[in-house]
């Protein structure tokens, strides 16, 4: 389970024990459930990483709302429900070079307009080659958390943040990739492959 749950979890877990010590078996009932939920939601599994260099994996769990091609690049979302593992993770190995906060509105993560309107967290991680990806709130999701800094190494796969309660994240591939999912898939951050890189001629 994640850190960020402690805030959460620890007050509810207090008064569930509380409001049994009083005998309002329903409000400690509540509260349980609600601590249940909580504990749930920030779940932090672990997942088996390919090791294969010339791959892309997903930086979250959730399903591909969106897939299609811009010019040269491919533009790809995921949306996370509330029942979605949250953490987040590295797609690539290198070093981040970026994060760019950009406060915003609070639209639903699955409506399209939330890729551009919405508050998000942008992340460019660079290595032998680079990718960079979008954490963005949704209408629940208020709170972006990334736990890595500018400068910092990270390997593909590694956890990198979390946003809280739904929320949707875009993936943004450089001509040099060949996508390997489609919209309507579902995928698991740090396990599922999303592109791969095209071998050099």
């Amino acid at each position: 389970m994640a850190k960020d749950a402690y805030p959460f979890l620890i007050p509810l877990l207090f008064l569930t024990a509380l409001f049994m010590w009083n005998e309002f078996l329903w409000l400690s009932a509540a509260c349980f459930i609600l601590s249940a939920f909580v504990a749930y939601f920030f779940r932090n599994p672990e997942r088996s990483i390919p090791d294969d260099p010339d791959v892309i994996v997903s930086p979250a769990d959730g399903k591909v709302v969106r897939l299609d091609r811009r010019g040269d690049q491919w533009n790809l979302s995921i949306f996370l429900s509330i029942f979605d593992v949250h953490i987040n993770r590295a797609p690539i190995e290198g070093t981040i070079v970026r994060k760019d906060y950009r406060p915003g509105k609070f639209r639903f993560a699955f409506d399209e307009r939330a890729s551009v309107e919405n508050e998000q967290v942008t992340i460019t991680i660079e290595g032998e080659r680079k990718l960079t990806f979008s954490l963005i709130a949704g209408l629940v999701a208020r709170r972006i958390r990334v736990w890595k800094n500018e400068g910092v190494q990270v390997n593909k796969g590694d956890r990198i943040g979390l946003i809280r309660f739904g929320s949707r994240v875009d993936v943004v591939f450089p001509p040099e990739c060949d996508i390997v999912v489609s919209k309507g898939d579902r995928v698991y951050g740090g396990s599922s492959v999303l592109a791969r890189w095209k071998k050099e001629s």
